[in-house]
């Protein structure tokens, strides 16, 4: 789950159980059951708003070069994307920029949230990861915080979203071992902003699955640190199947 979040109370002391979760993130109480945004009508689809999230949405398909290495790695999983069924622009309520709906298998980018094209990108990113996540394993995202938080720290590690350029410009360089401490304090406000729980029931379910997680670099072999890097681990995926016939 991306994007940022207010001030919750607090939530179960470290130790106590964790509360059952509805079916739809809570980030997202007004969508229907079945995953799909409510509508308006036909003349809903081109609000400049919905226009402008999809619009910037394709692009980050077509381009991107995190996004396009998730999307074979999904396919290849037996878990295809179709942009139409597993996406959804919608407005959303806080400083969210976008979450993965596992009710629904679809991930939901706040457009009113969204700043720039940069900005989508990571966010389809992060979500993406959320997405092959599920494909793969059998994640239990609402009652075992710690599977989230696996999640968490994946995404955070391998969407970009702790780049060099992003940590600079949220004034937070310079620290050893700084890409470690970038992707747990991710990991963390991503758990807050999904799931009513203290932060030291957070930051205890990171710390516990941070090492086996943070060295899972699945679909990229790799962490991406930009999209140069990017681009190779996808060379790589596409020639992953070309490598192993020929041992």
């Amino acid at each position: 789950m991306a994007g940022a979040r207010g001030e919750r109370g607090p939530g179960p002391a470290a130790g106590e159980p964790q509360p059952q979760q509805p079916d739809a993130c809570r980030v997202f109480p007004e969508r229907p059951a079945q995953g799909k945004p409510p509508q308006g009508g036909l003349l809903s689809r081109f609000f400049p708003s919905d226009q402008k999230c999809q619009l910037m949405l394709l692009k980050t398909l077509e381009t991107n070069p995190y996004v396009k290495l998730l999307l074979d790695a999904m396919e290849h999983s037996g878990c295809a994307v179709n942009r139409e069924r597993h996406f959804s622009c919608e407005d959303c309520s806080g400083n969210v920029s976008g979450g993965f709906d596992a009710s629904a298998s679809q991930i939901v980018l706040c457009q009113n949230n969204i700043r720039n094209q940069a900005h989508m990108s990571r966010v389809v990113t992060h979500e993406l990861i959320h997405a092959f996540d599920h494909c793969r394993a059998h994640v239990d995202w609402f009652t075992n915080v710690r599977h989230l938080a696996c999640s968490e720290v994946r995404a955070a590690n391998l969407s970009g979203d702790c780049s060099l350029v992003n940590e600079i410009f949220r004034l937070h360089f310079g620290l050893k071992q700084h890409h470690q401490t970038c992707v747990r304090d991710r990991a963390i406000l991503s758990i807050l902003a999904v799931r009513n729980i203290s932060k030291e029931v957070a930051r205890k379910a990171v710390d516990e699955v941070f090492e086996s997680c943070f060295n899972d670099h699945e679909p990229f072999g790799r962490i991406p640190h930009n999209k140069t890097y990017a681009r190779y681990a996808h060379r790589d995926f596409q020639n992953r199947d070309r490598y192993y016939s020929n041992i």
